[in-house]
């Protein structure tokens, strides 16, 4: 590879998916950003040094996260467009409006209660072990992680059940289309069904995050409300599937974690930790645009072109992190960092560590399959994902005596789906105040779109 800046390197197809490390160690030849294709003719600078990244996801002076001064200059039909666009959210806007929309998304995953919320994640994850475990084999991507977020959305956004697996395939296909017709189409699903559960919620307020949205004291829009909901249910899905598969991937290929009284001394915590590290859910993302041309540590930068971070490369750059055990530094960025670091690092990292946790505990034995460097890995330039996690366990029966997933899952009064997490609601005129975030790069928990 050679430095020359009209040559970008592709970071959306199977040979990146298959050792994106490698790619980011050549693109590290152009210093602490390099150029980059995201699709097909769409060119953008990634940033892969540490300290750049800092630089550029605090410095709101010098960069925008508003995209409507470049997303002009995509073709109508480009596949990048439906996760890249303008939308009414604290993702994309600056000043005064972002700082509403982020006190509304604060304020109401304020109102979640971290008790309840491992309590459904444990009804939840009950449920769904129960399916498998006396088969002894299982995919746990396909048959665990993929369907837990389902089960919670009803609590947390107050997603009927059959809605769920809707949005959920609007929110993937902006990120897995095969093609920018998909793309579009998944767009136009994801939207329609949120603006349908905006308008239930108005009419039949629920303990939820969608009701406290709609009774801010900010007085969100019809679109504005939808906007919050387009990132914050799409970060409560894939990145979080994401993140604990790629968890599991390490835990079950790896001696050294803890699954039996015998074995390893590891836990989950520490493998969440090595995932959010090395391999971030989210791996690149957090586009930005110089208000003006900008010189980011050599790489001249025209003003109005998207600047991309890479949390996956700035995370694993070689002499350019603080000092301290990176284990207890507190200091990956797998949650960006600055005014726009994700909210919702402590329920999510909640959700992934209980998850495990749960799965674990039932199925102590369980293993993969085939080696860990054998696994495959989803194409694109903006997420670290499994294609599928085989594993192997020795069954359970639902017979067996003691407590079991069937009895545990049994004696629910309230189905896992339905048992809600959120704090009772109260006035709209009272909602409590902004849950306040370090603007330091963030501690352990997953990768997010960030607002």
């Amino acid at each position: 590879m050679t430095n020359d800046p009209m040559q970008p390197v592709p970071i959306y197809g199977p040979d990146f998916a298959a050792d994106p490390h490698a790619v980011y160690a050549k693109l590290r030849s152009y210093g602490a950003c390099a150029p980059v294709e995201l699709a097909p003719g769409v060119r953008a600078t990634l940033v892969t040094g540490y300290r750049a990244a800092l630089e550029v996801l605090h410095d709101t002076d010098t960069y925008s996260k508003d995209p409507r001064v470049w997303q002009h200059t995509l073709p109508a039909d480009s596949q990048l467009l439906p996760i890249l666009m303008w939308r009414a959210n604290a993702l994309f806007n600056d000043g005064e409006v972002h700082a509403r929309y982020r006190r509304a998304t604060t304020d109401s995953l304020a109102l979640i209660e971290p008790h309840e919320l491992r309590d459904l994640v444990h009804r939840s994850a009950d449920a769904l072990i129960s399916g498998f475990a006396d088969r002894g084999e299982v995919d746990l991507i396909s048959e665990y992680v993929r369907h837990l977020p389902l089960l919670i959305f009803g609590g947390v956004f107050g997603v009927p059940e059959e809605a769920s697996p809707r949005l959920v395939a609007g929110a993937n296909g902006m990120f897995d289309a095969h093609s920018p017709e998909e793309a579009h189409h998944a767009n136009d699903e994801y939207i329609n069904l949120l603006a349908e559960l905006v308008a239930a919620k108005r009419e039949r307020p629920g303990h939820d995050f969608t009701s406290w949205l709609i009774d801010h004291p900010v007085e969100l829009s019809e679109e504005e409300v939808i906007g919050q909901l387009v990132t914050t249910l799409a970060a409560g899905y894939d990145p979080l599937v994401n993140l604990m598969g790629n968890a599991l991937a390490r835990m079950l290929s790896d001696p050294r974690y803890y699954r039996t009284v015998s074995s390893g001394a590891l836990t989950v915590t520490d493998a969440i930790t090595d995932v959010l590290w090395n391999d971030p859910p989210v791996a690149n993302y957090s586009a930005h645009y110089p208000r003006r041309d900008v010189d980011l540590h050599g790489t001249w930068i025209p003003a109005g072109t998207p600047v991309l971070v890479s949390y996956a490369a700035a995370n694993t750059a070689p002499c350019d992190l603080p000092p301290g055990p990176r284990s207890d530094s507190g200091a990956h960025l797998a949650f960006a960092a600055g005014p726009h670091a994700c909210p919702a690092q402590q329920p999510a990292v909640l959700i992934a560590t209980t998850a495990i946790d749960r799965l674990t505990s039932w199925l102590c034995d369980i293993r993969l399959t085939v080696p860990f460097a054998q696994l495959t890995w989803r194409p694109g330039p903006f997420h670290r994902a499994l294609t599928e996690l085989p594993a192997t366990f020795t069954p359970i029966a639902p017979d067996q005596k003691g407590t079991s997933p069937w009895t545990v899952s049994r004696s629910s009064s309230t189905p896992p789906e339905r048992t809600s997490p959120v704090r009772p609601r109260v006035s709209a005129r009272k909602a409590p105040p902004s849950v306040s975030y370090s603007p330091a790069a963030s501690g352990p928990g997953p990768s997010r779109v960030t607002p």
